[in-house]
């Protein structure tokens, strides 16, 4: 499959194809907020946002700005190349329940050593991911938790027909 034409950014905005691979870690101050049945699940202005080539970027938050009390670890266990073997929960609230909703690193590589433990959230299985206050929006498909902004233009890897980048 042909590698895509990259998007051109405008003034303040990033390229994925411009993150490197293995991807980076870039630290961050933006006001991220995760909502899920009404409930804020997370609250924070110290992200880790995870830049690889392709992708929209992925914010990891500190546990201490997460609501770990409402997310219950499942079994499921995923790998990834660069930052080891991902663990997830789903977002319990009241009668609500979300599969799935979020992973972390228990033991990453240590390239990746700043966000063990540290928790990311897919945007299409919680409610509401804002940024600064912009409303995040999923990455086409299912596999990648990418969060799409204004400030990143793609394409984004992870929609259908997409998988050969």
């Amino acid at each position: 499959m042909r590698r895509p034409s990259p998007d051109p950014a405008g003034p303040g905005q990033e390229s994925a194809w411009a993150y490197p691979r293995p991807p980076a870690l870039d630290p961050s101050t933006e006001h991220v907020i995760v909502t899920f049945a009404g409930a804020t699940l997370a609250d924070s202005r110290r992200a880790i946002r995870v830049l690889e080539t392709s992708h929209a970027p992925v914010y990891y938050l500190p546990t201490e700005d997460v609501r770990t009390d409402l997310l219950v670890p499942v079994e499921r266990r995923t790998g990834c190349e660069f930052k080891g073997v991902a663990a997830y929960a789903d977002a319990v609230v009241g009668d609500r329940r979300s599969a799935t909703a979020c992973w972390w690193y228990p033991e990453p590589t240590p390239a990746f050593a700043a966000i063990k433990g540290w928790i990311a959230f897919y945007p299409s299985r919680v409610d509401r991911i804002t940024v600064d206050g912009e409303t995040v929006r999923p990455v086409g498909g299912d596999f990648y938790g990418s969060w799409v902004t204004s400030r990143v233009v793609g394409p984004f890897k992870g929609g259908p027909g997409t998988e050969g980048w």
